[in-house]
């Protein structure tokens, strides 16, 4: 008799149920991790394609702005002084040139103050610290390079307050061309024509202009030829100038001579060296002299600095001196 196989036991319909459930769930949690990376990386691909250029280009344009704010629209020339010595730090300085035994101060008339007139050098390139000195309302000189980017905002400001315009000559230094004074600059291997065409030009660019003095000049102020070429062209258009005083070789006072033009040197540069208590001394020195002579020539530029320590001593200042233009200053040689 055949043996009878053994009868299969028959699953319960609610495991079939459970495990097609299970089956179906990570089916589903599978393909939506797989939409789901898919999504996370096209995302991926568009922040890299798309986002990064935008992004440098925004702050590409914001640096640009703020440079366009902050700096100058070109570079500011430097500025030369004599005489020269070295500080411990090995910083330039300028010597202050006290006597060793000080005479006394001339007597000036009852109720006169010695006069002073203070030059505003190197202007044309910060008009927002142009307008800061404008707004102390005291009588400052204003020196204004040739073809700067700002010359002609700053000369009409200043024209407005009733301030004195100064052409700030650039002019060839020892250091040339390491050292270089900026456009417009005289240089010794010009010719005649070639200076005064350069001069000329120079002094088309600021109308209205009452003088002039130089920035640098090391090298072309002690040049006999040259200087009575720049002389003669002052001359001719009645106009005063200003020796900076930027080498012992200077040769302008004898050429003002030669060619009758009113003339005055600057005694005190009083802020070559960018520290308060330096700029407070430089500005007492610029009392003592102008209370020695009866008149005095101050150079000063526009740094924070400066201006800062001029608010300060401002009260003390016009207690023991008058301001005055430029042309006040000035007198013929002889």
């Amino acid at each position: 008799m055949a043996k009878r196989k053994p009868a299969r036991k028959k699953r319960s319909p609610k495991k079939t149920r459970k495990k097609t459930s299970i089956k179906s769930s990570l089916s589903k949690a599978f393909a939506g991790l797989a939409i789901l990376a898919v999504l996370v990386a096209a995302i991926g691909f568009l922040v890299y394609t798309l986002a990064p250029p935008e992004k440098s280009s925004q702050s590409s344009s914001i640096s640009k702005s703020t440079q366009a704010k902050k700096q100058p629209v070109k570079k500011k020339p430097a500025f030369e002084i004599y005489p020269k010595e070295k500080t411990s730090a090995g910083k330039p300085l300028a010597k202050i040139d006290i006597p060793k035994s000080i005479p006394e101060p001339k007597p000036l008339p009852l109720g006169k103050l010695p006069r002073v007139a203070l030059i505003l050098d190197d202007l044309g390139y910060d008009k927002k610290m142009a307008e800061k000195f404008f707004a102390l309302n005291i009588n400052l000189t204003v020196s204004i390079l040739p073809h700067s980017p700002f010359q002609n905002k700053i000369a009409r400001s200043a024209s407005s307050k009733g301030l004195e315009i100064m052409l700030h000559l650039p002019m060839e230094p020892v250091e040339y061309p390491e050292v270089n004074p900026g456009p417009g600059t005289l240089l010794s291997s010009m010719s005649p024509d070639e200076l005064i065409s350069q001069l000329e030009e120079n002094l088309n660019t600021l109308p209205g202009v009452k003088g002039v003095n130089n920035h640098m000049g090391s090298k072309l102020t002690a040049a006999s030829t040259q200087m009575y070429q720049i002389f003669s062209v002052l001359k001719h258009r009645d106009l005063f100038f200003i020796d900076s005083r930027t080498t012992s070789d200077s040769i302008c006072k004898p050429s003002a001579r030669l060619f009758q033009v009113p003339f005055a040197q600057r005694d005190v540069f009083i802020d070559h060296y960018q520290k308060p208590d330096f700029i407070r001394k430089q500005i007492q020195e610029l009392i003592r002299i102008a209370k020695l002579n009866g008149e005095a020539v101050g150079i000063l530029h526009p740094h924070s600095t400066t201006y800062r320590i001029l608010q300060e001593m401002l009260p003390d200042l016009q207690n023991q001196v008058q301001l005055v233009p430029a042309s006040k200053i000035v007198h013929p040689v002889g």
